[in-house]
Order: C-alpha cells, then structure tokens, then sequence
C-alpha cells in the first residue's frame, strides 16, 4: 500500500456507505470526510474505497459453506430428436433482442412458430434439452402467451431452475405445484395450513388447483372462511368456481347473493344464471318470459315486447344492475339483462314451440328486435348454445354476414366458438366467399389450426383476388400473418404460381405487386418451414 493510500486509510473512517454515497453525487458535491477539497480528492477517494474494501475482506469471519445444491429432478420423456432439438435452438435464438436481427423481407418469423413447435412438441410427450431451459424461460419470460406450453415443455427441471433465479420466478407462480411450499392435494393439513396462512396468491393457486381435483374440498374450503375474507378476495375466489360449476354449487352461491360487494353479487348471480336449473334461472325465465311474447292477431305472427318499468330490490339481488350505463335506455338495459340471464330453453315453450331458426326469424315489434337478439346472442356465447349460435349467425352469404342477432364481428366471432371447428371453418370459408378479407380477421382467429382445407383455399384465393385487384397490400398483412401461422402445410405447392411479380393495374398502390409477391414468397417458405419442423418431432416421417 503505498504512503499516500495508507495516510487516507488512517484517516478516513470505514463507512463504507458514506463512500458509496460520496462516488455516486461525485467530490465535487461532496467531500470525503477527513480530505481537504483538491484535485486529488478523486484520488484520495479511491485509496480510500480500496483500503476500506480489504479491511471488509480482512474482517470476515469464516462461515459455513452454503447448502450444496441438489440435483435436478429427473425428467422421464424421450428427449427430443436431434434436427428438433437444432430446430428449437434456431427458434429460441430469433427472439426479439437475442441477437440485434429481426424480420426482413421474405424470411419466416421465427419467433411466431415457437408457440405451434412447442404445443407439437408437447402433443408426442418431448422433454425439453436441458441446455435448452435457460432461453425457453428467458422467452416465456417475455411472453405471457408461451408460458403455459413452455413450462409444460420445461417439466420439472424448469421449476428447480426458476428457485435459483429471480427472473424466472414466474414460473413458480404458473406451475402447478411450483410454489415452495404448496402441499400436496392428498395432504388435508397441508392444504388448511397454506389456505389459513398463505399469500393471497397461493391461496388462489391452492383453490383453483383443489377445484380441479375435487369441487366439493374447493367449495367447503371456501365456505369456512368467505366471512372473513375482504370483498376483492372473495370476488377472485368465487371466480375460481367457474371451473366445474355444477348443481351443487348453487346453495353457496345463493348466499353469496347477500353479500356486501356489489361486484360478488354479480358474479354469483352470473355464475348461477350458468346453472340452467338453478333457482335464480328460473326466477329469471319467469321475468323475462313475462316481458316477451307471440302476437298472433297479426297476418304475420311477430314478437312483442313490454320492458320492464322498473328494477325492484329482488331483482337487483339477483344481479340486474338499476343503474344504464350512459346513453342507454333504462327499460331497455333491464330487458337486456332479464333475457341474457334466461336459459335459452325458456324460448322454444314460450313462442310456440318454434325452433331456435324460426324464432329468430320471427319479426320483433316496434324496433326492440335489435335488443332481444343482442341478449340471445349473450347467452349463447356465454351457455356455447350450438343451436341458437347457428340460428344467430343465420348464413354466411346473408347481407353483411351479420344474421338477424350478431351486429358486431367481434359477436359473430364469439358465437362461432360454440360450433365445432368443421362447421366453424365452413362458416367463415363462406363469409369470405361472399365478403372477401376485410372484415374476416376476427373470424379467422376463432377457427382450429391447422385451418381445414375448404377454408385454407377461401383464403388464398381471396388473397390472389386481391392481388390481381391491385388492392392496397398492406390492408392484408395481419391475414397474411395469420395464413403463415394456420394455413396447413401441404398448401405450400399450391401457391407457388403466386410468388411472381404480377403486372400492376394502373390504379394500384405503388410497389403493391413487389409487396405482394415478397409476402407470398414469405408464405411459402414459412409453410414448408412449419411442414419440416412437425416432421422433425415424428422421425421417420418425410416433410413435404
């Protein structure tokens, strides 16, 4: 140490705080107790850092050695064949930020096929390579959407890891079983200890995980402690009973309709409403049966509506919000609520016997049929009705494409997911037969991948009319990322004839046909990308 270093050590007090503190504002805001202000205060500081940092080394006292790690749990999967197990490194490795690249011009998006790799991975039973883990967390990580097929993937090692590093601790959270002390389900004290004295967080994991295994433990859990819990807890209890909900959830819920928070009170009362048999169903098809009915006296028979006049105490209990939200009519948002909450099964008896096709096919009386059929839609995305969503949907051909009840893509998508995905495909193949691409994107996100081939060639060929339409090309993009994600690999030679530069009609957008065929081209290559990676996952299988 040299003389100066050791004058400042002596004369400086070993606060290594202070120290700290005084190199983060700089000496020239703050002096180093003990050194005169100077051009060599920098330097004095320094001397002083070092000597206080050998004096801290000098002064430990000798400590146990740390725990030694155990080993990794053992996952018992095949491992993944070794062109996969390349292919998923290359995957990994094209995440955003990984390396400075990203998209350009007519290469596949990598990342955007790491979601279809991982659930066929999962889909043939694959453990993941261990020397995989790091970059498969780091990407579920800044993915919320992959983290379910990634942990799935990962498998029990994951879990071991995230323990040792805090960036990954969401894997903990998302796993069953991750949290460190989260009980076995066929450990009866373990699960009261956790549920009478965890986080909020476990305790939720802990019901939802119950719930799953056995209903009835999920609900009596609950029950014994919902007095005491704080209304927004209890709100995210309740919504765990969504998973099983069945008849014999229907006393505790009905309690639950007295409860405190208006907002429990609602979800009990929507919850309940899902129980086609259950009391408050009832006394809600009796309301709603009341406000709706078939005049006969017409030439043509019509429906008639008398709304309710007012929101009365029982009814708020079984939750009908009184208050419209703004620029609603009062009568109208109750009669809404009361048809919405009505099983659907209430109709058939209450208009003649008639089908669901024929009653929405019935006219509605003094403009109230755009209400009732909003409601039934409601409904039937909420009770996945297959027979009133296809009566709703009414044909793909009908102008706009909206039938008699679905006034928004956004309705038309949700009651397409109560059909199967063969005749959902069908369905929305047709709308864009008729309709073309501009309003199909929603549609097109409801439908099963692969996507079936009679939709797959609705959707190129309206593309390919698009293009020689000399349409604005980037109005398409988010079908053709779509196309590339859905579309089923073996159309890949099919459009091959698409990937020359078409000539351009004078009206169209500068640079469309280069645009148009870059995208194509892009197309293909990731469709025959797609077909070689599920090849991979099966060997002895040739990608086509």
């Amino acid at each position: 140490m040299s003389r100066t270093t050791a004058t400042v050590a002596a004369s400086l007090p070993d606060h290594w705080e202070q120290l700290v503190t005084t190199a983060l504002l700089g000496t020239d805001r703050r002096t180093p107790p003990g050194v005169a202000p100077g051009p060599q205060t920098p330097s004095d500081l320094l001397d002083a850092a070092a000597a206080a940092t050998v004096r801290r080394r000098a002064g430990l006292c000798p400590a146990r050695p740390a725990e030694r790690l155990r080993p990794a749990p053992e996952d018992s999967r095949p491992p993944l064949p070794h062109a996969a197990a390349r292919r998923l490194a290359a995957l990994l490795a094209d995440r955003p930020g990984a390396s400075g690249g990203g998209r350009r011009g007519a290469a596949p998006d990598l990342m955007e096929l790491l979601p279809q790799w991982l659930q066929a991975a999962n889909a043939r039973g694959y453990a993941a390579p261990p020397q995989a883990l790091p970059a498969l967390l780091d990407a579920a990580r800044g993915r919320t959407d992959l983290r379910p097929a990634a942990l799935r993937f990962a498998g029990p090692r994951a879990l071991w890891l995230a323990r040792l590093n805090p960036d990954w601790r969401f894997a903990l959270r998302a796993a069953p079983g991750g949290g460190p002390s989260a009980p076995g389900l066929r450990d009866p004290q373990g699960i009261r200890r956790l549920w009478q004295e965890g986080l909020f967080a476990e305790r939720v994991t802990l019901l939802t995980a119950l719930r799953s295994r056995d209903a009835a433990a999920a609900r009596a859990l609950l029950e014994e402690t919902w007095a005491t819990e704080r209304a927004e807890d209890r709100l995210m209890f309740l919504d765990s009973l969504r998973a099983g909900l069945a008849p014999d959830d229907e006393t505790f819920l009905e309690r639950a309709l007295a409860d405190r928070s208006r907002n429990v009170r609602e979800t009990a009362a929507e919850l309940l409403s899902a129980l086609p048999a259950s009391a408050l169903a009832a006394r809600m098809a009796a309301r709603a049966a009341a406000c709706v009915a078939v005049d006969r006296t017409r030439d043509v028979p019509a429906i008639v509506v008398e709304a309710p006049h007012e929101c009365d105490a029982a009814m708020e209990r079984d939750g009908v919000v009184a208050k419209a939200p703004a620029g609603r009519g009062e009568r109208s948002w109750w009669l809404g609520q009361l048809v919405e909450a009505a099983p659907l099964g209430t109709w058939p008896g209450r208009l003649g016997g008639r089908t669901p096709e024929e009653i929405v096919a019935l006219p509605v009386a003094d403009g109230w049929q755009g209400e009732l059929h909003a409601a039934w839609c409601r409904a039937a995305v909420r009770l996945r009705d297959a027979a009133w969503s296809r009566a709703l949907l009414g044909e793909p051909s009908a102008p706009e494409a909206g039938g008699p009840g679905a006034v928004s893509l956004a309705e038309r998508a949700r009651l397409l997911a109560a059909l199967d995905a063969g005749e959902r495909a069908a369905w929305v193949a047709g709308f864009i037969e008729t309709h073309g691409l501009s309003e199909a994107f929603q549609l097109l996100g409801v439908c099963a991948v692969p996507w079936a081939p009679p939709l797959g060639r609705a959707v190129v060929d309206a593309l390919n009319i698009a293009r020689d339409a000399g349409s604005y090309p980037w109005s398409f993009s988010g079908v053709m990322g779509l196309a590339e994600r859905c579309l089923d690999p073996s159309e890949a030679s099919r459009l091959d004839a698409l990937l020359a530069i078409p000539d351009e009609p004078e009206d169209a957008a500068p640079g469309a046909g280069s645009y148009w065929s870059e995208a194509f081209q892009r197309l293909v290559t990731t469709l025959r990308l797609r077909g070689a990676m599920l090849a991979e996952l099966t060997p002895g299988e040739p990608a086509p």
